[in-house]
């Protein structure tokens, strides 16, 4: 038992929490570059978009990584954005306002989209429609993305940035000196708590992102039967 551990007897349960938290987030973050990566697949290959696919910094610290993902969706976001002032610009008026109305059926919707995707992309797939009608007439964009990348940017600006990713696979005092290099020991309790917080919000964000691809590669799949 070190030293410091009869100082401060919570130490050691101290540490087994910030290993544990520190691999959650490191789950957390390798989640998002797989659900990423997935989504910039369909997108390369059914909107014709040319994304290119992301890979973790495993050298580099929390918000270079939290910093890749973010600049991939809002690469993303512009080109769903794109495809969105495309069809509203080929669309009928009355037609368009049925791509954003949540109670008109999917399949009306990808008919409709239907109508003007080779105008768009050259060629007329009902998987490109069903892609446009998951990404573009709904909320995956304004909301889901958006609140990842809040909270992607918030745990970057955040003092658990600067810890490096390598020290995620390193042992536990080892995560617990890298986390004090940080933080003053009188912090460390309000650093578990934020570190915490954030975490809850990852991963209700990430489950919701994952859930998203998860429907989109879903029709796509029933529209290529």
């Amino acid at each position: 038992m070190a030293q410091s551990d009869l100082l401060y007897p919570e130490n050691p349960r101290r540490r087994q929490q910030v290993h544990r938290l520190h691999q959650q987030l490191l789950d957390c973050l390798a989640d998002s570059f797989h659900a990423t990566n997935k989504l910039t697949g369909v997108l390369n290959m059914h909107l014709g978009c040319r994304l290119n696919f992301i890979e973790m910094k495993r050298d580099g610290s929390i918000k270079e990584n939290c910093d890749i993902i973010i600049h991939a969706m809002i690469n993303i976001q512009k080109e769903l954005q794109k495809v969105d002032e495309a069809l509203k610009d080929k669309l009928e008026p009355t037609l368009y306002r049925k791509l954003q109305d949540i109670k008109e059926k999917e399949t009306e919707k990808i008919a409709i989209v239907q109508k003007v995707i080779s105008i768009i992309l050259g060629e007329a797939t009902s998987a490109a429609s069903a892609v446009a009608v998951k990404l573009v007439g709904s909320n995956v964009t304004t909301g889901i993305i958006n609140k990842l990348v809040a909270v992607l940017a918030q745990i970057g600006a955040s003092l658990l940035g600067g810890i490096g990713v390598a020290v995620l696979g390193l042992g536990i005092d080892m995560i617990f000196r890298a986390i004090l290099g940080a933080v003053e020991k009188t912090q460390l309790q309000a650093a578990i708590k934020s570190y915490e917080k954030h975490l809850v919000e990852f991963k209700s964000a990430s489950q919701k992102y994952h859930h998203a691809i998860t429907e989109v590669t879903k029709s796509v799949r029933q529209q290529m039967k």
